[in-house]
């Protein structure tokens, strides 16, 4: 079965750090940009951070500049997002997804499912004292 797994969430104190990983079973990932996305409840998917097959192109979003850092190991098969400096605001589902194009579909702010070539389940990360 071809898909993505995020791992690695959970219940954070505001200023603590975790790291979210997503890894691909059935594929292999370095053919492939991934993004980050995140929804909080009731509130629309938002892009968090992309990284290209050879890591040429990252992006972020501006709320989480300075604070995740994004990176990947293609021997693993894996791609991570260290959060640190967590605060309420980044409780969410985590979700990675995965694009053909070096992050463009993540520049441009789409974030629609079928525009995409895998997602995964989602990881809850929730940030509170």
């Amino acid at each position: 079965q071809l898909q993505l797994v995020e791992s690695g969430g959970g219940l954070v104190q505001p200023g603590g750090s975790l790291r979210l990983s997503c890894t691909a079973s059935g594929f292999t990932l370095d053919y492939y940009a991934i993004s980050w996305f995140r929804q909080a409840p009731g509130k629309e998917r938002e892009g968090v951070s992309c990284i290209s097959r050879r890591s040429s192109t990252i992006e972020y979003a501006d709320s989480v500049k300075g604070r995740f850092t994004i990176s990947r190991d293609n021997a693993k098969n894996t791609v991570y997002l260290q959060m640190s400096g967590l605060k309420a605001e980044d409780t969410a589902v985590y979700y990675c997804a995965a694009e053909g194009q070096p992050c463009t579909r993540f520049i441009f702010g789409i974030t629609a499912d079928r525009q995409y070539d895998y997602w995964g389940q989602g990881t809850q990360v929730t940030v509170s004292s």
